[in-house]
């Protein structure tokens, strides 16, 4: 997989080029809560129990939609889901044409250029298996941002011209 992300639309990625975007930062993890009134989302630096804090990868990820209602999983039916994504996401940033960042690993060629850049979640987040939901409005942070409201009528071009996202495999390529 050379530079594929430069020359494939986002939805015509095989299988394995899609989970080779992830940079692996967890923040996609993250517990999140909405404003009722404004639908403002502020993110929490609150982990789902299945991340690994340290290694910043799911302890579950072929059943993790299984084990937790709430988890983000990419699928173009499901167009609110891009909504979700932070805003330095490579799924978010090549959706609205941007390129990757030089810390993305795909461009560093180097994984742990994510954390040495900070920009993962290692070292910043708790399990939720610690906090009460009712002590979750105290975890909101300002260093992981919410992109902006993407259109559905991105998706609906994109898919229209017949790219897909691929059908999810259930095997994280990272643990293979």
């Amino acid at each position: 997989m050379t530079d594929f992300w430069r020359h494939k639309p986002l939805f015509s990625l095989s299988p394995d080029e899609w989970e080779a975007l992830c940079d692996g930062c967890g923040r996609c993890c993250l517990n999140k809560l909405e404003d009722v009134d404004s639908g403002e989302v502020y993110y929490t630096n609150i982990a789902c129990h299945l991340l690994d804090i340290t290694a910043c990868r799911c302890r579950d990820y072929a059943r993790r939609a299984e084990q937790v209602a709430e988890c983000l999983v990419l699928a173009r039916d499901q167009p609110a889901a891009f909504d979700d994504l932070p805003s330095t996401c490579a799924y978010r940033l090549l959706l609205e044409g941007r390129p990757l960042p030089e810390w993305h690993p795909l461009i560093s060629g180097d994984p742990e250029s994510v954390h040495a850049a900070g920009m993962s979640v290692r070292d910043k987040v708790v399990s939720e298996a610690y906090i009460h939901p009712s002590q979750f409005p105290e975890h909101i942070i300002t260093w992981v941002m919410p992109g902006r409201r993407l259109s559905e009528g991105l998706l609906q071009e994109k898919e229209e011209a017949g790219a897909m996202i691929p059908p999810y495999s259930g095997a994280d390529p990272k643990k293979e």
